[in-house]
Order: structure tokens, then sequence, then C-alpha cells
């Protein structure tokens, strides 16, 4: 419980940054630490966190120690595990030592510990934590001042402070104070903000200066070849790593020079010279060759290993000529800090964080120099920071070249992002594709849509939900129905011209979101040709706006109703997309008075219940689950974490069976519960092909104000097994049949609970 109450509490990173009104003269006059401020009384004190589940949170009148109002924690329910009240501070503080002092009251505080905490962060994770667990702080007492004093590291960038209660009691916390040094930070002297060479150069902020582009067999090959080295110095380069250049805009320096290139050679020679401006380094220590370590003449799964080596294979001279290629690699032997202005890591996580990657949303259609930058930085983040670049299916080395052209002759906005979404199915992950609210997109896919919902069942495009049933019955479609063409173009057709733009792990999960768009329109009607009952008939669809149906993108593929019910008598019925926060907690006793439970994750939870509901479902800690995270010093490299367990000792543990639904909707977080519920003893998986997208997503933009996202860690069951593209595994494999979807039976929720129900 200590390591992982402390693994959390350092896991919890994402808090409101503050603006900078507040960071101006006095960044603390604002600071809300005595917890008095709070613009919504039903919510948290203003700048306030919550970290944990199941417990509440709030201001308490009645019990105080200066002020008007403390703040209270106490367990929603006896389940819960922790609760945390966390706070923000910039780390722009000069001095040696940070304290955290605070006052706590505790009532019958027992089953665990209450206490302040203090974290103190730097660029690529925690640097300093203590949570005063160590210091047994439990039972009843009145208001007691305590404090927790950490070394302020110079290169700290954000403070963490707050208070926590581990286990059952009710606990306040008021009046906290930072001091530095022993000066309250209010009176301590700011850091000057460390201003890089590389966020001053503004001479490319108009437009790339690169003109409408014919291009060539050979400038086209140049081309790719500069994209690789643009990408490979970004990442390798201790001059790129400080800051020191802004490498958007090198980028446009160099284009004309490679355009004009006379060949080969002196394509080499213009990159070999560009290469060698950027200044001398240091050499650091060379990477120990991959190996799986070996313990005792065992291999040992528990320490770190090579999952993925970077792959340098276009490294060569052949490709380069024999300077270049030699000058690269020895900007490989490079020594590289622990930083870098690109490009970071979640703290203890460890999924990268694309930094300074500016979106240049002023420019919706990007001339051929921001087009190709936009390839190029795109291309190079999965070269180096994709964690499943070994599953994509082909040689990425090959696909830039293939994509110069697309690109750097896109004629308007529709084509350049089109060329985009291309670029991003090729490497089949769900989690990537173009989000947001980009109106151009949207007018692509049709801004309105029919009143039904289609899913593709027995491989046919099949109405499986009413939007508005009333425009449905008007228009004769009913469910069950299968959707044969649409406005005259077979659906057989439409996949195959979709497939190409449509990111997906898999084909079932194409076939997913092709449905979702397949009766959006930019008209009021749409035409469609259906099959029901071995008759084929036509109908002209009334089409409504999204809005109009309030369709977000949950909606879409979350169904609504309650998130627990009774199945008969004895069988509970659990729908993690409906649950609210802590819910859980609630519900757990009501399970534990049943014979069976079904988990349907063909939805994505919306609270995270792997340990709440795991702890409660399995009798021991089980390794569920391992994760392979990237590299600053070697970028390419991915190495396997230890395993992750799920549960603990727990005699009391879920004696009833339990059965998990999963289907194309089971997506992140879904495959990554299910991982962790399926290793409940006897439990069964039903189901088919999941999304084959999980890990903590990387979010990063391309010019022109797209917005994508990456899988950004690896994940694999404790053996090593891929989870992405293939998805989950179930146990038994079964899918919905048009029959069944016309009775209007949920088939492999009857096969849950004919398995339940079974001797």
């Amino acid at each position: 419980m200590k390591l992982l109450l402390t693994l959390l509490l350092t896991a919890l990173f994402a808090l409101t940054a503050y603006g900078q009104a507040e960071n101006a003269v006095n960044p603390l006059a604002e600071f809300n630490l005595g917890f008095e401020k709070s613009s919504d009384a039903a919510k948290l004190p203003d700048k306030w966190a919550q970290w944990g589940t199941g417990f509440s949170l709030k201001t308490d009148s009645t019990e105080k120690k200066a002020g008007n109002v403390s703040l209270s924690l106490e367990p929603l329910d006896k389940t819960a595990s922790f609760g945390a009240a966390a706070y923000q501070i910039p780390a722009l503080y000069e001095g040696k030592e940070i304290e955290l002092r605070g006052f706590l009251k505790l009532k019958d505080v027992s089953d665990g510990f209450a206490g302040l905490f203090l974290r103190v962060d730097g660029e690529n994770g925690v640097m300093e934590f203590d949570n005063m667990q160590s210091r047994d702080i439990k039972g009843s007492a009145d208001w007691t001042q305590y404090s927790i004093t950490l070394p302020l590291p110079a290169d700290a960038t954000t403070i963490y402070v707050g208070a926590l209660l581990s286990g059952k009691g009710k606990l306040w916390v008021d009046d906290l104070q930072v001091l530095i040094d022993g000066k309250d930070v209010k009176e301590v002297k700011r850091r000057s903000p460390v201003v890089f060479k590389a966020s001053l150069d503004k001479e490319f902020d108009a437009g790339s200066k690169i003109g409408v582009l014919k291009l060539e067999k050979r400038q086209v090959e140049d081309l790719a070849v500069l994209g690789k080295v643009w990408g490979f110095l970004k990442y390798y380069h201790p001059a790129i790593a400080r800051g020191d250049h802004n490498w958007d805009y090198e980028l446009f320096r160099i284009l004309p020079k490679i355009l004009a290139a006379k060949n080969k050679n002196d394509r080499n020679e213009i990159l070999f010279a560009w290469a060698e401006s950027l200044g001398t380094f240091s050499a650091g220590p060379q990477p120990a060759a991959p190996k799986t370590p070996v313990k005792d003449g065992v291999k040992d799964m528990a320490a770190p290993q090579t999952k993925l080596s970077p792959d340098l294979s276009w490294l060569t001279a052949k490709t380069l000529g024999d300077k270049l290629a030699g000058q690269l690699n020895t900007v490989k032997s490079a020594k590289r800090e622990n930083k870098h202005y690109y490009i970071g890591f979640a703290p203890n996580i460890g999924n990268p964080q694309f930094k300074n990657e500016s979106a240049y949303k002023a420019m919706a259609y990007p001339d051929a120099g921001y087009r190709l930058l936009s390839l190029f930085r795109y291309w190079n983040i999965i070269k180096y920071f994709f964690p499943n670049r070994h599953l994509i299916g082909e040689n990425w080395n090959n696909v830039l070249a293939e994509f110069v052209p697309l690109f750097a002759n896109a004629a308007d906005e529709l084509e350049y992002k089109k060329a985009a979404l291309a670029l991003i199915a090729r490497i089949h992950d769900t989690h990537a594709n173009i989000w947001g609210s980009d109106p151009t997109m949207a007018k692509y896919r049709g801004l309105n849509l029919a009143p039904v919902n289609i899913t593709f069942v027995e491989d046919k495009a099949v109405v499986t939900h009413y939007w508005d049933e009333e425009l449905a019955e008007k228009a004769g479609l009913k469910i069950g129905d299968v959707i044969e063409a649409v406005n005259g173009k077979k659906v057989s057709d439409i996949i195959k011209e979709k497939l190409r733009l449509t990111p997906a792990s898999n084909y079932p999960t194409q076939l997913r979101d092709i449905a979702r768009f397949l009766l959006y329109t930019n008209e009021n009607f749409v035409n469609v040709r259906y099959m029901r009952d071995g008759v084929s008939k036509e109908a002209r669809v009334e089409t409504s706006t999204r809005d109009k149906y309030k369709l977000g993108f949950a909606d879409v593929y979350n169904k609504k109703g309650e998130a627990y019910k009774l199945i008969g008598t004895d069988v509970g019925y659990l729908y993690p997309g409906s649950l609210k926060e802590g819910e859980i907690a609630k519900i757990i006793p009501e399970i534990a008075k049943t014979k069976g439970l079904v988990v349907d994750l063909r939805t994505y939870p919306s609270d995270f219940i792997v340990f709440s509901l795991g702890e409660f479902l399995l009798p021991k800690p089980t390794d569920f689950v391992k994760f392979t995270g990237g590299s600053l010093a070697d970028p390419g490299l991915f190495n396997y974490t230890e395993p992750l367990k799920v549960g603990k000792e727990n005699s009391d543990h879920y004696k009833g069976k339990v059965v998990i639904l999963i289907n194309e909707l089971t997506q992140s977080q879904a495959e990554y519960t299910t991982m962790a519920l399926r290793t409940a003893p006897g439990a069964v998986v039903i189901g088919s092909t999941t999304a084959g997208a999980d890990g903590n997503v990387s979010q990063f933009s391309l010019p022109g104000g797209i917005s994508t996202m990456i899988s950004g860690i690896g994940i694999y069951y404790p053996d090593g097994r891929e989870t992405q593209r293939i998805g989950i595994v179930p146990d038994i494999v079964m899918t919905p049949t048009i029959k069944g979807i016309k009775e209007g039976k949920d088939e492999l929720l009857d096969k849950a609970l004919q398995i339940i129900n079974s001797k």
C-alpha cells in the first residue's frame, strides 16, 4: 500500500496552470493557501484539485484554524483508498530549501494515515517528494501544526503542496504556508526566467518564403533525405536540445539550398556544412548493446530490457556519402543531457511530451515550406518517440519520400489536411487522428447526419440505434436494416475509398469509424438503398445537425443508462461508461451480494476503476501489465519497465463468477481495465477485436492548427505479449448477429448470463 500510494501521488500531476496575470508582480498574492477563495460553493476552493477517488473534499466553516473556512477530507465508503487536495505553484524562486507548514485536525483516522505533502518536479519528473507517511499520523487530534522541508533544486519547474488522507476517518487542513530558506515565499526573490535563443527567432513568423513547388524526382529524394537529417539533428544534437536554434525556421533557411542542389553530392555537402555550423560538443558514453539480462542463468524479466533499438539504418555512406555519414555518426555519439527544448516525458508515466511545437494556427492553409515542416515533424516524432513503430506494418523509412509530393503539392487546405490524415493513418493507431473542432474536416465528413446509428455487423452496415425514431420511421428505416448504398455508391466501394483516410489500429476499428460517418452529409437529405428480409428498398432520409441530437464523441460510442443494476435477483451488471467519480465505492458492497458479475467494457470508463475494483475482485496482488518508454539520451530506444500489479491481499475477495464483455468500442482505458480485471480468479472475457490502442496518449500539433495524438507508451502483458493493434484477445470469440439485432437481443450479455448460471 505504501509503494502504491507513493506511485499514485507522484504520477498525478495534471493540474490547472496559472495564467500570466497571476504570475506577474506578486505571484503569490492571489494564492489560495487558506481556502478562502471559492468562485463556486459547490466545488473545491479556487485553484485546488482533487487527487484520488472515493473521497469527499469540501470547505468547512464550522471547523477552522484561521479565516472563515478549512478544507475537509473524508472517504465516501470503506473501499476508498486515498484522497488528496493539491495545489500547484510555479518554481520561480531563488533558494536552496523549501518548507510547507500547515495545521491538521484528525478524527478517528485509522487503517492508513494523514499528512501534508510536498512535491517538487523538474522537466522530466519528480525530483523531491514527502507525504509524511513515515510519521504514521492517525487517531484523533485537535489542530496541530506540521511541516515538511525538502531541497529546492535549481532546475525545478513546479511545486505541488497539499494534504492527504488514507484509510478511514476525517481530516481537516488549514492555514498552509510556503517558505523558502526560512522566508515566506512572497518575500523571496524570483529567478529570472530562462530565455531560449530559439524563442527569439521571428524571421519566418509570416511565412516560410517557399513558393509553389514543382518537384523533380531527384528533388523529392533530396527533400526526403533533408527530412531525415533535420529530424535526426533535432533529437540528437546537443545544440538543438539546448534551445539554441528555432529548428522549424532553420528548415526554411536550408530548404532553398537543397532545392537548388545540382546533384546528390552537392546536397550532401550542403547538409554537411549545415550540421557543422551547429558547433562542437562532447562525446558521450556509447549505448550498451541491446540484451536481455540474465540472472543465475535465467532470463530476468524484472530487469530493464530493450524492446526497440533506434533505427538509423538510413545513416549510411551509400545514401549520405562518407563525409556526411561520418559526421552524423559523430553526432549520434554526442553527450546528451536529460532535458530537451522540444521533448520531455510525463513524470512517472513515461509518455512523451512534445514542447515548443507551434501549431501556426493562423495559417489555415500553410505555404509549401510549412507543409513540408508538418510532414517532417510528424515523420520524425514517429521515428523516435512512437513506442509501436515496429507494428506499423511497413518500413517507415520509405514512407517519407512517398508523402513529400503529397504535402508539397496540396492545392488547398482540405487537400493538405487529407494528406496529413493519410499520413496519420499509416501508423495504425486508433489514438491517432485529426482531433478537435476542425471546421474543414467537419465539412469534409458532413455537417448533417441521418437519424440512425450504423454499426458493421456480420461485415454489413446495419441500423442498430435511433437518434430520432420519428424521423427514422418517417423514412421507413428500422433496426436491423442493412444499408447497401448511400447516394448511389455501394457501401463496399465507400469502405475501399475511406480506409486510406481512416486511422485505426485494426480493420474492425476502421469499420467502426467508417460506420460513424457513413450517413453524414452536407445536404438536407441522404438517399440510401437498404435490404430488409431479403427485399431491397430505397429511402430518402431527412438529416439534421449533430447539435440537434446533442451528440458528443462519447455519445456515439457510449449507451445511456445506469452504471449498475441487477439482472434477475443475483447477477450484477456494471457499465463503467456511466460511472460517476467515486461511485464504484458505493457499488462494490452491492456486487458482493451477487453470485456473478458482468463488466460491460463495450464503452469508455468514465472513472478509473482498475485498482479500486481490482482490489475487490482479486485475492492477492497480481502482475497484469508492463510498459515501454522512450529515451532522451538515445532517441528511438524503448525499454521495458517492471510489471505492475493489481489487487491486494484480500481473503474476503469476490467469490462469484466474473464475465467481461468487449468489442471494437473497447479502447485505451477500457482495454487497460480489461487486462487488469481478467486476472480475477476464473474471469472470462467474451467478445471480439478491441480498438488496439492502449496507453497514455501524447498530443502535439502540426502547422495549420492540426491537433493529433499518438499512443505514448507501449502496453504489454507481463510475458511481453503485444496489445497494440491486436487489442484484447477474448477467451470466447463472439460477435452479434443481424438476427439478434432485429430481435433486440444482446447476444454477448446472454452468453455471459449463461456462463454465470451454469454449474
